[in-house]
């Protein structure tokens, strides 16, 4: 059975009579190829092209030789989908917050009257490591349903090292449980926890010199992130926070610009940051900033619609300066409940005027790049993993298009 198991590994399976959006950079637009196949071999991408091409590359008898044939019967195949911004982790739902802002009151006033963030950290630590992975699961199966292939889960709700090990062992658990790629990024800058009492210095001095170094040397976490914002933490004490990660050798995210214009795009970009997220507030010094670095700018239309704001971040300074954009959930119990990353990109349509090619690079190119994953995933070209999505659409501005309705058809994570 071994040899077996071993000789079935190593055998080329082929995905044919397919459309392609590969994605690819070195391609016009999406990257469409008409007639197109795919072939993988151990995981990986060893062909996406025109289907003539590979029975060129390969010979006449490479069907012959495969060890599965996917007839894909005119369906499309995209990259498979990257959620590159998520609290998937938390314990407990928020919705008695929901209730408050709908009956006016604001996301600070929610926050200063003991809600946000601070309530999630309560239940958070009053939870068991597998009680959390039980209660993510099926947030995470919502989004592997509509194409899901990798995804980044973030901590920020435990607030102290033993709470902040447990979720972000709770995140690489749930890579486990289920065939999907997961990133964990540290967010120990977050907010307050109660025992802080207000010493925002002193627990930014905390994250950075014990909490975040006791992450890493347990090898939790992929990235550090933080939360620059008045009612987090300031650009001075993120600093400290970035200073510490890239001691431990660990690149940073930034939860910038969402509220007010601390100019956190420019210290996302300073330290040379995957991604700044939110954005909202960032000016064009803040754009060309970024631009400059290659910091990506993720866009959460799921925050911006749920706690009704009207400042939309500048995607035409994005767009001027070159700066590339991701898309994500932002899935967390208290802004951002959205477990969807196909209606996150109608969001992102709809609300922010992107088009249905910056949508779909969102969801794929650009967020592999936030995550620096763009050389293994993100795009179908040879050499990647082969994580696919396929889907029973007419074209790919279906999938930004409709509202409620996943055409997924199948879902290929490394080639299986």
């Amino acid at each position: 059975m071994a040899g077996e198991s071993k000789d079935r590994a190593g055998k080329i399976r082929i995905w044919r009579n397919a459309r392609l959006a590969t994605m690819a950079e070195s391609a016009a637009g999406l990257g469409i190829v008409e007639h197109g196949a795919i072939a993988a071999r151990d995981g990986l991408i060893v062909y996406a092209g025109p289907e003539a091409d590979m029975l060129a590359a390969f010979g006449p008898t490479v069907f012959g030789k495969a060890g599965e044939i996917v007839d894909c019967e005119g369906r499309w195949i995209t990259p498979g989908l990257i959620d590159c911004h998520t609290h998937l982790v938390h314990a407990g739902d928020r919705a008695n917050e929901f209730e408050m802002r709908l009956a006016g009151a604001t996301y600070e006033e929610v926050t200063k009257a003991g809600g946000g963030i601070v309530s999630s950290v309560k239940a958070l630590r009053a939870a068991g490591e597998h009680e959390l992975v039980a209660q993510s699961l099926p947030r995470l199966d919502a989004l592997i349903a509509e194409g899901l292939t990798t995804i980044e889960i973030k901590s920020g709700y435990g607030l102290d090292i033993e709470n902040e090990k447990k979720s972000l062992r709770a995140a690489r658990l749930l890579g486990e449980h289920r065939p999907v790629t997961v990133r964990t990024s540290f967010l120990g800058a977050h907010a307050l926890p109660p025992e802080a009492k207000g010493d925002k210095d002193a627990f930014s001095d905390l994250v950075a010199k014990e909490i975040l170094p006791a992450v890493a040397a347990e090898g939790l976490a992929d990235a550090v992130d933080g939360f620059c914002e008045g009612i987090a933490f300031s650009p001075e004490q993120i600093s400290r926070v970035f200073d510490a990660a890239k001691a431990a050798g660990l690149p940073v995210k930034l939860h910038a610009d969402q509220l007010s214009n601390l100019h956190g795009a420019e210290l996302a970009a300073r330290y040379g940051a995957l991604s700044a997220d939110h954005l909202e507030y960032t000016d064009e010094a803040g754009a060309a900033a970024m631009a400059t670095a290659g910091t990506v700018a993720t866009i959460l239309p799921g925050a911006y619609y749920f706690i009704r704001e009207t400042k939309k971040p500048p995607i035409g300074l994005f767009r001027q300066h070159g700066v590339r954009m991701a898309v994500a959930t932002d899935c967390n119990p208290g802004t951002s409940p959205l477990t969807s990353l196909l209606l996150t990109m109608n969001m992102a349509a709809t609300l922010f005027g992107l088009t249905v090619e910056e949508c779909l690079a969102g969801v794929t190119r650009e967020a592999a790049r936030a995550l620096g994953l763009f050389g293994k995933t993100g795009t179908l070209e040879a050499g990647k993993s082969a994580d696919l999505a396929i889907w029973n659409i007419e074209r790919p501005a279906e999938l930004v298009y409709r509202m409620g309705f996943n055409p997924l058809h199948a879902r290929i994570w490394r080639g299986r």
